[in-house]
């Protein structure tokens, strides 16, 4: 096991400056033992950095930056509404549902059977007439789903 006992106070300087520069810890054993002619593993190099208290500055790597474009709801006329072939967690049934308006949401019957709607726009408000749709197209499937 290799200490930092071994190292002169020039070793050390060096190592710190390399640190400095950039080098990570990988760089950091290759060119103790290339240049500096020590028999390091990658363990020991890392306990020299702790040891000498040398902070490794981490490489920035840039997110790619994914642009997704939404389009506005497209407005059908109609309301659609369809069951999931498995249900949310806590819920009997769930499903998706797109008003005549183009909005869309997410719809569930939980365990005592209460509905609930999650729109995709937060404070979205459906026509009274695309709520009686709505749950006209839900109690038929439903009902055509054995529940």
């Amino acid at each position: 096991m290799f200490s930092t006992k071994q190292l002169s106070e020039e070793q050390i300087a060096t190592i710190k400056q390399w640190a400095e520069q950039g080098a990570q810890l990988a760089e950091i054993q290759r060119r103790m033992r290339e240049e500096m002619e020590l028999p390091v593993t990658y363990i020991d190099t890392r306990f020299v950095v702790l040891d000498l208290g040398i902070t490794i500055i981490e490489e920035k790597t840039e997110e790619p930056v994914v642009e997704v474009e939404i389009s506005p709801p497209t407005p059908t006329g109609e309301t659609t509404v369809t069951m999931d072939s498995v249900a949310l967690p806590g819920a009997i049934v769930s499903g998706r549902v797109v008003f005549s308006d183009g909005e869309s949401g997410i719809w569930k019957l939980d365990q005592t059977g209460r509905p609930s709607l999650d729109p995709n726009t937060p404070g979205y408000q459906p026509s009274s007439e695309d709520i009686m749709e709505f749950q006209k197209q839900l109690r038929a499937l439903v009902e055509a789903s054995g529940l």
